[in-house]
């Protein structure tokens, strides 16, 4: 027998290791990374994985040696052994007393003591389960995580390896999906092996690889099996001496290569001194049939139980503590078995267990799973309840047994286990299979000590938990029906609750209130906290559709219950619906005490979610208000007191960002806005995307807008929230009108307020949508006329839209009274009677409101206005205050619109506003003033057009082509392009449709002018 059958260097990986250095390296300067290390069983995956620990650990000049943790994922069966590869690696760190662990925030110790047994609290109790789900608890688990992992990174890089992630349990995967939207700068290398062979074509794992080799920051290296002179490199180095001829080729017919294979036929044929072994599976089978009987008997055993502590062993096996010793030291010295880092014994690759567990008989097989049961539950027995590996193993050894009635029990206990540990995919994969198991088994709720509906009803969390909603409502249902609604009303209600949550998450509002009001209906007599738990929901459900009356109703009802039952969360949230309520329907400042009360409630219980959630509600409502500043000031605070990379945060930090946009510090809306690839919750990725789009279409970054209005507009299509129809609908319409497509831009509006009418009192968002719908009829107006068409049909969209601002506005404060301006004066331009005196109103307005790009994009329609009008001091004056503050804010697109109209209409700008006193940049988003008719400006020709231009100008409007002027003006057709040219560039525009625009509403040319149907319709102010 050899003394090892492993290689002692790394043969034919050099330049894969050199790459994961390198990702190393990058790690050390702060760019994380994770690294997927792919290939066949035995390929030299995990060997691969060693040597770069072992080089990543090793001290070099100038450089700390990294700290490196691992572990690997278990082959159980899904729904077992939650975290399996975070725990292994953590553990240590535990034992050790690691003073990161110590130097971590009590409430982020408390959530990782769930998953590291003895991790020291100090007393401090975990967040009990968030208002907003378990979605939320998962997450703080994994806040608490990267914590650390940026913590143990701070003195030194961070290698932390996961082997096997083919069998990864769900939490696993979701971790590492957290994981790679989450780094930053934190100084952590990921790397995680798998089995690419081992991957069918649904196999969970799929999916997840899919999204996270994506990444830019991921990296994948696939392994191939070794070359020939590999091979006869790593035979070398085993015997000592170059491998002779015969055996060199036998190995490689047989192995092809795999590190592994060639290993084990290798010791195979040494070991025996005949023949190797056809396959590999017999020549693994064949080194375990040589050993003695009792090594024998254990290494069955292990193959079944996976690892295992020596007690496990000795308890389920059939040997005595002596012949375990030696059929452990037997094992060991063939290289078939080795000590972990938690002590238990494991098998020294994945695949000599595979081959000895297929080998075992079935009968044989059930035997060792009941005997490992029975010693699991013996440890259980001893203190081992709250062991979450502990619960997963027995759950997975009595199923595999066929104990029904013990396999049930299990399930449950494993389930509850997974569930302390926010371990939520093994939680609803456990509870499926004890619902799965229910009817084998004979009073199964006396087995498992509770009924069947709650069981179902934890099943529908977990499922619900993981965004698996269908089915999460599929088994509400399912135990609605097995609730005896008369005999037990308020359990029925609190399913009913739970459901309407679900169908509202799934945007099926109507049927969420519909749940909601069949469960009130069965308490309608009934003072209890379970009423208060579906008002609370109704309240909220009704505020965030905009029906505020009912809302605040609604949530004083259930104050009076909070009070009578003591249920102080309830409390919470009816002060948030009714503060939000209050505020929309005028009582700014009443609506702001309920918020400012619900944030002193939620902090004095520890719920910081809900604090939060105080806090986003108080700033939204003050910036609706037009208190901008104080929401501001309200929403930092908020930010302050939230905890690193939350939801919670990164929501709060999607509000400062729109409240400074609008008090023009685009710096800080840019800087505070969390990454999108950060962001875990449909509505959360909405609201950041909403935010970035609006951003980029101020700057004028219209290829960008689009495709984050494309990426927004479908999660939200289906809500029934006006809070995310209003934005989409005006970001859509502006994107419309500066492209050009006035009639893409009216059905964005007329969508967003069929959306937000239906049943709402969101008077602020239907007026600034419906103002929007002013401003696109007015556009529409002006199109008609400068083709020669009946503008009615547009002028009276125009006014409709207007009825519609004059109508909410009356319900609104500052924010509607600029709005309404703003749409008087677009009424004006619609009828073709625009009237300067609007505009400098709506524009006072908006400075009023401190809302710099509003009044610089008003300001740019009052220089058009004042420039038709033909007072070209005014409107130099009103373009070289928009420049200005265009210039200031960023804003390419507006300060290129007046850049343009300074040139087209020669307008002074006021050098001392910082301005230069003529533009000479072309206009991107539309050449004309967009309303305002021919006036005195037009007489004195602002262009510089010579008679001959103007000749020409006037063919062109009406449709003439360059061969036609040429006729016409007795010129070459060649003379005519170049008259043509000149035109285009004085009046600083692009095409011969935007040439005739201009001279038609300016007066350049004669009556045929703006008969070319197209003409382009100006872009607006956006």
């Amino acid at each position: 027998m050899v003394s090892r059958v492993t290689s002692r260097r790394l043969v034919g990986r050099t330049a894969e290791l050199a790459e994961l250095q390198a990702a190393l390296r990058d790690a050390a300067d702060g760019r994380p990374s994770l690294a997927f290390v792919a290939g066949e069983s035995g390929v030299g995956k995990s060997r691969l994985l060693h040597e770069l620990e072992r080089a990543a650990a090793a001290p070099r000049a100038g450089h700390a040696p990294a700290r490196v943790l691992g572990g690997d994922c278990i082959q159980l069966g899904s729904g077992e052994l939650p975290y399996a590869p975070l725990v292994a690696a953590l553990r240590p760190l535990a034992r050790a007393g690691d003073p990161v662990l110590d130097g971590l925030p009590a409430a982020a110790r408390a959530e990782l003591a769930r998953i590291v047994p003895g991790l020291a609290t100090d007393g401090v109790v975990p967040s009990p389960p968030s208002a907003h789900g378990p979605h939320t608890d998962q997450t703080r688990l994994f806040e608490a995580l990267l914590l650390l992992l940026d913590g143990l990174a701070r003195e030194a890089p961070l290698l932390l390896s996961i082997e096997d992630l083919h069998w990864a349990d769900g939490s696993t995967r979701a971790f590492l999906q957290f994981l790679s939207r989450s780094l930053c700068d934190e100084r952590v290398l990921v790397v995680a092996t798998y089995r690419h062979d081992e991957l069918h074509r649904r196999h969970p794992l799929r999916p997840v690889l899919a999204e996270l080799e994506r990444e830019p920051r991921a990296r994948r290296i696939e392994l191939t099996p070794l070359r020939r002179d590999e091979l006869a490199e790593q035979l070398g180095d085993i015997l000592g001496a170059p491998a002779e001829a015969g055996l060199l080729g036998r190995v490689w017919a047989r192995g092809e290569g795999n590190p592994l294979f060639s290993e084990e036929l290798l010791a195979a044929e040494l070991d025996g001194g005949g023949d190797v072994p056809p396959t590999l599976r017999d020549a693994l089978m064949l080194r375990i049939e040589r050993l003695p009987a009792a090594a024998q008997e254990l290494l069955r055993l292990l193959a079944v139980a996976q690892r295992a502590h020596h007690e496990t062993l000795l308890a389920a096996g059939e040997l005595d503590g002596r012949e375990l010793r030696d059929a452990v030291r037997e094992a060991m010295a063939h290289h078939l078995v080795v000590l972990d880092d938690e002590e238990r014994y494991a098998y020294r690759h994945a695949l000599l267990r595979e081959v000895v567990e297929d080998d075992l008989l079935p009968g044989e097989r059930v035997e060792l799973h009941r005997r490992l049961a029975r010693a699991l539950e013996g440890r259980m027995a001893d203190g081992g309840e709250d062991d979450p590996d502990l619960a997963s193993a027995l759950a997975h050894h009595h199923a595999q047994a066929g104990d029904q009635p013990q396999a049930l029990r299990a399930a449950t206990r494993a389930a509850a286990a997974a569930a302390r540990v926010r371990a939520y995919a093994e939680e609803a994969e456990l509870l499926e299979r004890a619902l799965a198991l229910w009817s084998a088994v004979p009073d199964a709720e006396a087995v498992v000590g509770a009924p069947r509906a709650l069981i179902l009803c934890h099943a529908a969390r977990a499922q619900e938990s993981i965004g698996a909603q269908p089915r999460a409502e599929a088994l509400l249902e399912e135990a609605l029906s097995a609730v005896d609604e008369r005999a037990d009303p308020r359990q029925a209600a609190v399913v009913l609750e739970h459901l309407a949550r679900v169908r509202w998450a799934q945007m099926r509002s109507e049927d969420a209130i519909d749940a909601a009001t069949r469960g009130l209906a069965l308490l309608e007599h009934d003072r209890c906290a379970e009423r208060a738990l579906l008002l609370g929901w109704m309240a909220k459900a009704r505020m965030l559709q905009g029906r505020y009356r009912e809302a605040i109703d609604l949530a004083r009802e259930v104050l009076v219950l909070a009070d009578e039952t003591g249920d102080r969360l309830a409390e919470v949230h009816a002060r948030n619906a009714l503060g939000v309520s209050l505020a929309a329907t005028g009582d700014v400042d009443a609506g702001a005490r309920e918020l400012r009360r619900a944030i002193a409630l939620a902090a004095a219980d520890g719920r910081e979610e809900r604090r939060a959630t105080g806090y986003h509600n108080l700033a939204d409502a003050l910036h609706t208000a037009g208190r901008t500043r104080e929401a501001l000031a309200v929403a930092q605070e908020g930010l302050a007191l939230t905890g690193p990379r939350t939801h919670e945060r990164a929501w709060m930090e999607a509000n400062i960002s729109e409240y400074a946009l609008s008090l023009g510090d685009w710096e800080l809306a840019d800087r505070v806005l969390a990454p999108l690839d950060r962001w875990m919750w449909t509505n959360g990725r909405v609201n950041v995307t909403l935010r970035r789009a609006e951003l980029a279409l101020g700057r004028g970054d219209l290829d960008l807008a689009a495709r984050l209005l494309d990426e927004a507009e479908p999660l939200a299509a289906h809500s029934a929230e006006p809070q995310w129809h209003g934005p989409l609908g005006t970001a859509r319409a502006a994107l419309e009108l500066r492209r050009g497509d006035l009639d893409a831009a009216w059905r964005a509006v007329e969508t967003a307020l069929e959306r937000i009418e239906y049943c709402t009192e969101d008077a602020g968002r239907i007026v600034h949508v419906a103002s929007w719908g002013v401003r696109v009829a007015a556009r529409l107006a002006q199109r008609a006329r400068d083709r020669h068409e009946d503008p009615g049909p547009a002028v009276a969209r125009a006014e409709a839209m207007a009825e519609r601002v004059e109508a909410a506005a009356q319900l609104g404060g500052a924010v509607e009274h600029a709005s309404r301006l703003y749409a008087r004066a677009d009424l004006g331009c619609a009828h073709g009677r625009p009237v300067v005196a609007d505009w400098r109103a709506a524009a006072a307005a908006w400075e009023a409101l401190e809302y710099p790009y509003a009044v610089a994009s008003t300001l740019l329609r009052t220089a058009e206005i004042e420039a038709a009008d033909g007072d070209r001091d005014a409107a130099g004056r009103s373009a070289a205050r928009a420049l200005a503050i265009a210039r200031r804010l960023g804003a390419r697109w507006l300060e290129e619109e007046l850049l343009g109209l300074a040139k087209r209409a020669r307008l002074r700008l006021d050098e001392a506003e910082g301005a230069p006193a003529a533009a000479g940049d072309p206009v991107r988003d539309g050449a004309a003033p967009s309303c305002g008719a021919a006036g005195p400006a037009a007489q004195d020709d602002p262009f510089g057009l010579t008679p001959r231009e103007r000749q020409v100008l006037e063919l062109v409007a009406g449709g003439a082509t360059n061969r036609e002027v040429g006729e016409r003006l007795f010129m070459a057709e060649k003379t005519a392009s170049v008259h043509v040219s000149r035109i285009l560039a004085k009046l600083d525009v692009r095409s011969r449709t935007e040439a005739a625009a201009v001279a038609h509403r300016l007066g350049l040319a004669g009556d045929e002018a703006g008969t070319v149907a197209g003409a382009a319709p100006a872009a607006g102010a956006g």
